[in-house]
Protein backbone atom coordinates (compact mmCIF):
# COMPACT_ATOMS: atom_id res chain seq x y z
CA UNK A 1 0.00 0.00 0.00
CA UNK A 2 1.74 3.33 -1.13
CA UNK A 3 1.76 6.40 1.20
CA UNK A 4 -1.35 8.24 -0.19
CA UNK A 5 -3.43 5.18 0.10
CA UNK A 6 -2.16 4.35 3.81
CA UNK A 7 -2.79 8.34 4.62
CA UNK A 8 -6.63 7.48 3.35
CA UNK A 9 -7.40 4.85 5.69
CA UNK A 10 -6.07 6.66 8.39
CA UNK A 11 -8.01 9.21 7.68
CA UNK A 12 -11.46 6.93 7.00
CA UNK A 13 -10.31 5.29 10.35
CA UNK A 14 -10.24 8.83 12.22
CA UNK A 15 -13.72 9.66 10.21
CA UNK A 16 -15.81 6.79 11.45
CA UNK A 17 -14.26 7.34 14.96
CA UNK A 18 -14.94 11.16 15.35
CA UNK A 19 -18.56 10.05 13.74
CA UNK A 20 -19.23 7.07 16.85
CA UNK A 21 -18.11 10.05 19.38
CA UNK A 22 -20.35 12.56 18.02
CA UNK A 23 -23.40 10.38 17.70
CA UNK A 24 -22.30 9.05 21.71
CA UNK A 25 -22.22 12.74 22.56
CA UNK A 26 -25.58 13.60 20.94
CA UNK A 27 -27.37 10.78 22.93
CA UNK A 28 -25.14 11.95 26.66
CA UNK A 29 -26.48 15.30 25.86
CA UNK A 30 -29.28 16.42 28.89
CA UNK A 31 -32.37 18.02 27.55
CA UNK A 32 -33.74 18.62 30.47
CA UNK A 33 -30.67 21.73 30.60
CA UNK A 34 -32.07 23.47 27.14
CA UNK A 35 -29.53 26.02 26.50
CA UNK A 36 -26.56 24.02 27.31
CA UNK A 37 -28.00 21.37 25.02
CA UNK A 38 -28.82 23.75 22.31
CA UNK A 39 -25.19 25.08 22.85
CA UNK A 40 -23.84 21.27 22.84
CA UNK A 41 -25.60 19.91 19.71
CA UNK A 42 -24.42 23.31 18.18
CA UNK A 43 -20.90 21.91 18.61
CA UNK A 44 -22.27 18.57 17.55
CA UNK A 45 -23.21 20.04 14.22
CA UNK A 46 -20.52 22.07 13.76
CA UNK A 47 -18.24 19.31 14.28
CA UNK A 48 -19.90 16.97 11.82
CA UNK A 49 -19.67 19.79 9.28
CA UNK A 50 -15.85 20.37 9.68
CA UNK A 51 -15.63 16.83 9.07
CA UNK A 52 -18.06 16.34 6.20
CA UNK A 53 -15.87 19.27 4.72
CA UNK A 54 -12.15 17.72 5.30
CA UNK A 55 -13.51 14.34 3.69
CA UNK A 56 -15.18 16.09 0.35
CA UNK A 57 -11.92 17.17 -1.44
CA UNK A 58 -11.02 13.34 -1.33
CA UNK A 59 -14.25 12.77 -2.28
CA UNK A 60 -15.61 10.51 0.81
CA UNK A 61 -18.38 10.79 2.11
CA UNK A 62 -19.92 9.31 5.10
CA UNK A 63 -23.31 7.69 4.97
CA UNK A 64 -26.24 6.64 7.73
CA UNK A 65 -29.17 4.67 7.21
CA UNK A 66 -31.17 5.23 10.53
CA UNK A 67 -35.17 5.26 9.74
CA UNK A 68 -34.91 3.31 6.53
CA UNK A 69 -36.32 0.61 5.55
CA UNK A 70 -33.71 -2.78 5.28
CA UNK A 71 -32.43 -4.10 2.33
CA UNK A 72 -29.82 -7.25 1.98
CA UNK A 73 -27.99 -5.30 -0.27
CA UNK A 74 -27.40 -2.46 2.02
CA UNK A 75 -23.36 -1.88 2.43
CA UNK A 76 -23.98 -2.30 6.34
CA UNK A 77 -23.80 -5.74 8.28
CA UNK A 78 -26.91 -5.76 10.04
CA UNK A 79 -25.73 -7.16 13.85
CA UNK A 80 -28.92 -8.53 14.78
CA UNK A 81 -30.32 -10.06 11.54
CA UNK A 82 -30.77 -12.91 12.85
CA UNK A 83 -33.23 -12.42 15.36
CA UNK A 84 -35.73 -11.20 12.67
CA UNK A 85 -38.14 -13.75 10.27
CA UNK A 86 -37.50 -13.34 6.79
CA UNK A 87 -41.57 -12.26 6.45
CA UNK A 88 -40.31 -9.18 8.88
CA UNK A 89 -40.51 -5.89 7.67
CA UNK A 90 -37.38 -4.46 8.94
CA UNK A 91 -36.03 -0.80 9.24
CA UNK A 92 -32.44 0.39 10.43
CA UNK A 93 -32.80 0.88 14.03
CA UNK A 94 -29.12 2.22 14.40
CA UNK A 95 -26.35 2.77 12.93
CA UNK A 96 -23.00 1.67 14.63
CA UNK A 97 -20.52 2.60 11.99
CA UNK A 98 -21.28 4.95 8.79
CA UNK A 99 -20.75 3.51 5.28
CA UNK A 100 -17.95 5.27 4.29
CA UNK A 101 -18.69 6.06 -0.10
CA UNK A 102 -15.89 7.09 -1.84
CA UNK A 103 -15.61 8.52 -5.60
CA UNK A 104 -15.82 4.96 -6.80
CA UNK A 105 -18.54 3.28 -4.71
CA UNK A 106 -18.12 1.78 -0.96
CA UNK A 107 -14.77 2.04 0.37
CA UNK A 108 -16.07 0.69 4.13
CA UNK A 109 -19.04 -1.08 4.96
CA UNK A 110 -21.03 0.36 7.86
CA UNK A 111 -22.95 -1.73 10.80
CA UNK A 112 -25.85 -1.33 12.10
CA UNK A 113 -29.02 -2.60 14.59
CA UNK A 114 -32.32 -3.65 12.90
CA UNK A 115 -35.91 -3.30 14.47
CA UNK A 116 -39.22 -4.30 13.01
Amino acid sequence: MDDQANAEELLIDLAVESWRLCRMFQRSIDARDIRAAGRQSNQVRYFQRKLDDSLAPLGLRLVALDGQAYDTGMAATALNAADFGPEDALFVDQMMEPIVMGPDGVRRTGTMMLRN
